[in-house]
């Protein structure tokens, strides 16, 4: 096979720590995606399993490529399933700044280059990556290695503080909450929500709710169109929003799908993301 035409590779792997690691390992190496197999005596898990698989598959089919069809999709649940939808921005005291991230395909390493990007003085991080229970746990051990920043998978309950980062445990949901004291974060079970658990779209509707104008969503290289809806909604709420750009997606799906919704703002390569949305965070924090 020729050097410049690299085969498209999905890992599948069972869900042992050491397994996991190895799995990173590959993606670090350039596989497209990573996926667990499939468990027995699990309710859904069989037919969850198949529809994630199906999507991995048509993203590793077009990784780096230009085409811009459209793939068909089956019907999914939206974020209605787990946060019912937010029918009038509500006016925001100027409080932390936030900022909310989701990646799919190819986001292991662009999330990578952009939280060692960020000082240990940087807002509070809420991150969807679409990854498998336990990958998600070695994943987050990984970038607070390399990382100034503490990066750790979130728990029920964990506070957002600056210099943090929480990243959404894999096959459970991810919801930002506020109270008197700040915000924190509250991890739960459902369906798959725009084909996946953790969804962005649940996560960046109740970023939207409870933050508002005080955040910033940046959505990145990915299959589908999970977070195009939910970084419109943050947009409405007076939230500022970014998408990554074309040229530096592994898969352009998620970005372009809220591109042409109207969700983002602004739209840039990934190595601009982390000054441009510090610049944004350290303006709404004045």
């Amino acid at each position: 096979m020729e050097s410049d035409k690299p085969l498209p590779v999905i890992v599948c792997s069972g869900l042992a720590e050491s397994g996991s690691e190895r799995a990173l390992s590959a993606l670090a190496l350039g596989a497209v995606d990573v996926i667990a197999k499939p468990k027995i005596g699990v309710r859904d898990f069989l037919h969850e399993s198949a529809v994630m698989l199906l999507d991995s598959v048509w993203a590793a089919a077009n990784a780096n490529v230009r085409a811009r069809k459209t793939i068909p999709v089956t019907t999914a649940h939206s974020a209605d399933v787990i946060l019912p939808p937010l029918r009038q921005a509500k006016a925001k005291t100027k409080t932390e700044p936030i900022l909310a991230i989701a990646a799919s395909t190819g986001g292991t390493e662009a999330l990578e280059q952009l939280l060692a990007s960020m000082p240990p003085s940087c807002p509070p991080i809420v991150i969807v990556q679409h990854m498998p229970e336990v990958f998600t746990q070695t994943f987050a051990a990984r970038l607070d290695r390399v990382c100034s920043i503490d990066v750790k998978e979130a728990a029920h309950g964990d506070l957002l503080l600056r210099g943090r980062a929480l990243i959404a445990p894999g096959n459970r949901h991810l919801l930002l909450r506020s109270s008197g004291l700040g915000y924190f974060v509250e991890v739960h079970d459902g369906p798959l929500v725009s084909r996946h658990r953790p969804s962005a779209d649940v996560l960046f509707r109740s970023v939207a709710r409870a933050a508002g104008e005080n955040a910033l969503g940046v959505i990145m290289t990915g299959m589908g169109a999970d977070g195009a809806e939910g970084l419109l909604e943050m947009r409405k709420t007076g939230a500022a929003t970014i998408a990554q750009d074309e040229s530096t997606c592994v898969v352009f799906g998620m970005p372009r799908e809220a591109i042409q919704l109207g969700a983002a703002q602004h739209v840039l390569p990934l190595g601009q993301i982390a000054r441009a949305a510090l610049t944004i965070c350290e303006a709404k924090g004045q």
